[in-house]
């Protein structure tokens, strides 16, 4: 019998893992962090998004399923429109469940 989980449900733990994203370039003042958000929901991730006070970096922390995760780290290196990526460092780990929902800090 398979269970259905709704799409807002956190996927368990134990399926789950987490990617830290270091965005730098031009991703500040550009709407970056918002258009990461929107993404990050379109793929059923948990997290956050916050500017670092150097003026050109992005912290991106997403938890999920592997494969969302690839695709947001993979939409990343992009960004939106008037953005200009130079470099993506990301470190991937263990879930721990502490988001609810996808947030801009």
């Amino acid at each position: 019998m398979r269970v259905e989980r709704p799409v807002s449900e956190k996927p368990p733990v134990s399926t789950a893992v987490a990617l830290r994203a270091l965005v730098r370039g031009r991703v500040q003042g550009v709407g970056f962090r918002d258009w990461v958000r929107r993404r990050a929901r379109e793929l059923g991730l948990n997290g956050s998004a916050r500017n670092f006070p150097d003026g050109t970096t992005v912290e991106v922390i997403a938890e999920g399923a592997r494969p969302a995760l690839d695709a947001l780290a993979a939409a990343l290196k992009l960004g939106p429109p008037g953005a200009y990526v130079t470099a993506v460092d990301t470190t991937w780990t263990d879930a721990t469940a502490a988001y609810d929902g996808f947030t801009i800090a």
